[in-house]
């Protein structure tokens, strides 16, 4: 049976103390439990379809044991769509400069370009990764009754709780349009903006974008990498 995780590990992902930092402020552990957690989120449909497959009816036939190559293959998968996923996260945003007014600054940057950017990678990653997930879980459930169930598992929580994940992975271009904002606002003033540097704080900026993007990716393939796991742990278990 798997070890229910800490509250420290499921408050305190990169991804949320990089956020943290960012905001300068305090994550408060959360008083509930996991479970507690999980029952909030899931609906009524949603949790008849959870216990149908952790209490399956009947005697399951058992099912051959995947290859130590077969292994290798769905790992080499994994690290090729996340290779590649890092390679385009890393191109920095394009950052469009309106021209400067009589009086200002002698830059002023549109967060919109930047928006855009932010977004169409999150589309990215949501894509590459479902489909590398389905196919996971396809070459789970070719194996034993046991990884056959958490293969129907996982495909149980994507559902159920893709929703609550997107609403919450929207939030990120929410926060970084006011700390864009926030930068901007804070080189009103020419003596501001040449203490500064006219682009070295845009430039910071943009670097931060790509490092949340890159905690991003990590979190969601959470639960690929963890399906290779059990699949790695069942081959290692019979060796």
């Amino acid at each position: 049976m798997a070890q229910a995780m800490s509250p420290a590990a499921l408050n305190h992902s990169s991804l949320v103390r990089a956020l943290a930092d960012l905001a300068d402020v305090q994550v408060p552990e959360s008083k509930q439990s996991f479970a507690e957690r999980l029952g909030q989120w899931l609906g009524f449909a949603e949790a008849l379809s959870l216990y149908s497959v952790l209490n399956p009816g009947g005697a399951e036939a058992p099912k051959a044991r995947a290859s130590a190559g077969q292994v290798t293959a769905v790992r080499e998968q994994l690290t090729r769509a996340r290779d590649a996923l890092i390679e385009t996260l890393r191109e920095p945003p394009a950052v469009a400069s309106q021209a400067p007014g009589e009086g200002t600054v002698d830059f002023a940057p549109d967060f919109t370009p930047i928006h855009r950017h932010y977004l169409a990678r999150q589309r990215q990653m949501s894509n590459d990764i479902g489909l590398l997930r389905a196919k996971v879980r396809t070459a789970l459930a070719c194996q034993t009754p046991a990884l056959k169930r958490l293969a129907e598992l996982d495909a149980v929580m994507e559902q159920a709780l893709g929703v609550r994940e997107r609403s919450l992975l929207a939030t990120l271009p929410v926060f970084l349009s006011r700390r864009f904002e926030q930068l901007c606002a804070a080189q009103q003033t020419p003596a501001q903006a040449e203490e500064s540097g006219a682009g070295d704080w845009l430039a910071a900026y943009c670097r931060e974008v790509q490092t949340l993007l890159l905690m991003e990716l990590e979190l969601r393939l959470q639960p690929v990498n963890g399906l290779i796991a059990a699949l790695e742990k069942e081959v290692a278990g019979k060796q």
